[in-house]
């Protein structure tokens, strides 16, 4: 079935007649109009052709570009270094950025993409997506808004990185520019990352970022008030605002001139917004005419912004009727033959192939080093192995709320900013999605970012920043874009006389079903010093994004069973392998398996069971991603009965994946579990009603062998 806004632009292009005088030149010379208006039609017949693909059962993507292909004037305004994080409407800045940069054949690129073909440059079959590491356009997926406060880290790393002095992708002076639409404009990531970028302005902070909204009115179905991005953004003090009819492409190409380049001199944010209109409804699968009056509907395919640009060709005497015609028809023909040749490129065909960018490397774990030095605490370890690490890398940065003049809540990153520098260490807005989206720029720009969340619920505010961004990145890209990143968080509970819920939450299942997500959780100073070492290590080489979850209750724990003992304290400095576990004690009864707080715990619960005649031994897990099953594995086999001491919560807690790995390896010994309640922490004294504790370790251990009191 035809689609309305091809039969209507063929039958208006044909009957423009030339105006009686020739229309005074613009901003635009006539060879400039031909060339944007090629990109314009090559990212409407790559929407024509997508739907052509998905009737024939060869295509899976069908949100298009049309209405939106004014943003050509955009990629005109910018050069082909400046970074962009693209709108899923965005084809035709695609395609013009990639004239520029003389990109081969960015049409059959992106038909690879609608197909999903394994041999697709820019996701390797995995998603549709605008991207290019050539072209620097990183790749973003369709999550609403997700991509601003990348695009926020982005434009905050230009320039930070450059001074000091880490060879990035992008030259001092280069703009970052984010599009997105009208409705996302109103999600809360848009207006976080928008604030942040004002922030950093009105603190004299260089933040070179253009935002662009592309505003259709309409979201899916959904009404963007008239007038509401106009006033909502045209005057807020330190956001440059620039507007234009996205439709007219000389006004398109003139504000987005200015824009660009207010923000290249003032290096500012600043505001373009672009009227569009939506053409072919949100998708292929949408039903316009549902929720769409038809003559709303007709006055959008009158402000086809091809037609309009066809009116500017033939105004001016750049082109006939008919050569406007001729060269929409060579367009067709032209994206049709890339059609038909990619419509059965080869898909991807294993889970190997499609899980490849962000599969655990392979490599030999390396020897465990015992710490040297004088005996500290867990907050002093991370200290002094962060200072080490901000002295052997000069592209780290620590960042986060509190953590500069403070030296953080708990102390632990005090006395860094005075080490390393203002530029280095320093305290960020008191929003998680913002930190995240720094820690997302630094990491393209070649820095390795190690931000703190202070507080583990608080994580639950951006955890799509690490989710539909940072863990989406490699895969998206095929392994060309990667995240380096270590973020730190202040974790679990157990905290004496302070806290409840937001400050002891017990809760890790948003990270553990992340893909690729390396998740430590020492619990010792020595290991604390290690594993800091070895996430820094894999951000560094594979790109990783690693979660060190650090147990509040245990910073400056020193004692382990009687106080003075010290046996809390260790001596920082040395290595610890990426997914191996660490094993205390050699007994034959029973199998301990735990980590964090739990480790603890079920050393002193394994000493009160040895008085009893069990002889037990404590597996710290340590890694709760790559989680050491082959150290689980031994030390469940030595024993024959496991016990897992699990401080997460009992639904959606570690315990869940550990047993899981056991039955999944054909483990036939006993296996059992205890955990905290699947419950907020409260409180006070009410927490140890539902927190896993010594005795409820000793009791279960009991049950487990028999030996019930």
């Amino acid at each position: 079935m035809a689609e309305p806004a091809d039969v209507h632009f063929l039958e208006q292009a044909a009957s423009l007649k030339p105006p009686a005088s020739p229309r005074a030149p613009g901003p635009l010379s006539g060879e400039e109009c031909l060339r944007l208006f090629d990109a314009q039609l090559g990212s409407r017949h790559l929407d024509l052709a997508a739907r052509w693909l998905r009737a024939q059962d060869r295509g899976y993507y069908t949100i298009g570009s049309s209405g939106h292909e004014g943003n050509a004037a955009v990629a005109a305004a910018l050069r082909p270094d400046d970074p962009a994080l693209l709108h899923y409407r965005s084809g035709a800045f695609f395609l013009e950025r990639a004239r520029v940069a003389g990109e081969a054949d960015p049409l059959r690129d992106v038909l690879l993409g609608v197909v999903a073909a394994a041999d697709e440059p820019i996701a390797g079959g995995r998603h549709k997506v605008f991207g290019s590491h050539r072209l620097h356009v990183i790749p973003q997926t369709s999550t609403i808004a997700s991509h601003l406060p990348r695009a926020l880290g982005v434009a905050f790393a230009i320039e930070r990185a450059a001074r000091l002095g880490v060879a990035s992708p992008w030259p001092r002076d280069a703009v970052a520019v984010c599009s997105f639409g009208d409705a996302s404009a109103n999600h809360s990531t848009a207006a976080g990352a928008i604030n942040a970028a004002v922030n950093c302005g009105f603190q004299g902070l260089p933040m070179p970022l253009l935002l662009v909204c592309e505003d259709n009115g309409i979201g899916i179905s959904v009404r963007t008030p008239p007038g509401w991005i106009e006033a909502a953004y045209a005057s807020r003090p330190g956001l440059a605002y620039f507007s234009a009819d996205g439709g007219d492409l000389e006004d398109a190409c003139a504000a987005s001139r200015l824009a660009a380049e207010w923000v290249r001199e003032h290096r500012r944010p600043a505001f373009l917004h672009l009227r569009c209109v939506r053409l072919m409804g949100h998708a292929g699968s949408d039903v316009e005419a549902a929720y769409r009056a038809p003559a709303e509907i007709a006055a959008d395919l009158a402000a086809d912004p091809l037609l309009r640009t066809a009116r500017l060709l033939v105004d001016r005497g750049i082109a006939t009727a008919d050569e406007v015609v001729r060269l929409y028809e060579a367009k067709r023909r032209d994206v049709l033959r890339r059609a038909e040749q990619v419509m059965d490129a080869p898909r991807l065909a294993s889970a190997a192939e499609v899980t490849a960018p962000i599969r655990y490397r392979e490599r030999s774990p390396g020897a465990e080093e015992p710490g040297r030095g004088e005996p500290v605490t867990v907050a002093q370890a991370i200290n002094r192995t962060l200072a080490a690490l901000l002295d052997e890398r000069p592209g780290m940065v620590v960042f986060g709320e509190d953590v500069a003049r403070k030296g953080g809540v708990y102390g632990v990153t005090r006395g860094l900013m005075k080490r390393a520098g203002a530029a280095r260490v320093f305290d960020t807005l008191l929003d998680e999605q913002s930190i995240l989206g720094l820690a997302l720029g630094f990491g393209l720009a070649g820095m390795l970012p190690v931000p703190e969340i202070q507080y583990l619920a608080y994580l639950h505010n951006a955890a799509d920043q690490i989710r539909g961004e940072a863990a989406t990145l490699p895969f998206f890209s095929a392994g060309r874009y990667r995240n380096p990143m270590l973020v730190r968080i202040a974790a679990y509970a157990y905290q004496k006389g302070f806290g409840g819920h937001f400050h002891n939450d017990n809760a890790v299942a948003a990270l553990r079903d992340v893909p690729g997500l390396v998740i430590a959780s020492p619990a010792r100073p020595d290991d604390a010093a290690g594993m800091l070492r070895a996430c820094a290590g894999a951000a560094e080489r594979d790109g990783r994004v690693c979660a060190f979850l650090e147990p509040i209750a245990l910073y400056h724990a020193r004692d382990l069973h009687e106080e003075g003992d010290g046996g809390w304290l260790a001596p920082a400095g040395g290595t610890v392998p990426l997914g191996r576990g660490r094993t205390y004690g050699d007994g034959r009864d029973l199998t301990i398996v735990t980590f964090a707080n739990g480790l603890r715990m079920s050393l002193r619960a394994a000493r009160r069971l040895e008085a009893g005649g069990v002889r037990c031994r404590v597996l710290d897990l340590r890694w709760l991603a790559p989680l050491p099953v082959d150290d689980l594995l031994r030390e469940a086999r030595a024993t024959g009965a496991v016990l897992v001491a699990d401080e997460t919560r009992r639904t959606g807690g570690v315990s869940e994946g550990v047993l899981a790995a056991l039955a999944d390896a054909g483990f036939e010994g006993r296996a059992a579990r205890v955990a905290s309640e699947d419950s907020f922490v409260p409180l006070g004294d009410a927490a140890a009603h539902v927190l896993l504790s010594e005795d409820a370790v000793v009791e279960a251990a009991g049950r487990l062998l028999g030996r019930a009191r």
